[in-house]
């Protein structure tokens, strides 16, 4: 859904293949049953609604995530070796006689 502000007019149709600053993604059911403000036009697709195309974006959101799950875990024993205590990643472990 999209407001056209300086038409006066809404605009209903399938979801968006990308990000708009001003669009906003509804459900089916709200989206056949949505009304625009009074004195408005609204445009409404009338066909199906289905899911936009996949983009890049989307397969290399999904590569990231299968090199993440992919990658295997530091053992608990190597992690305290590297850091006993001091800087770990951003933070930083502060002894308590510190």
């Amino acid at each position: 859904m999209t407001y056209v502000y300086a038409e006066s007019t809404a605009v209903v149709g399938p979801l968006a293949a990308f990000a708009e600053p001003h669009s906003y993604d509804l459900c089916e059911s709200h989206a056949r049953g949505l009304t625009a403000p009074r004195g408005w036009d609204l445009v409404r697709h009338e066909g199906e609604y289905g899911p936009p195309p996949p983009t890049n974006d989307d397969l290399v959101a999904l590569a990231e995530a299968v090199r993440e799950a992919a990658r295997p875990a530091p053992h608990r024993e190597e992690t305290d070796q590297q850091h006993p205590l001091g800087r770990r990643g951003h933070l930083r472990v502060i002894p308590p006689d510190a």
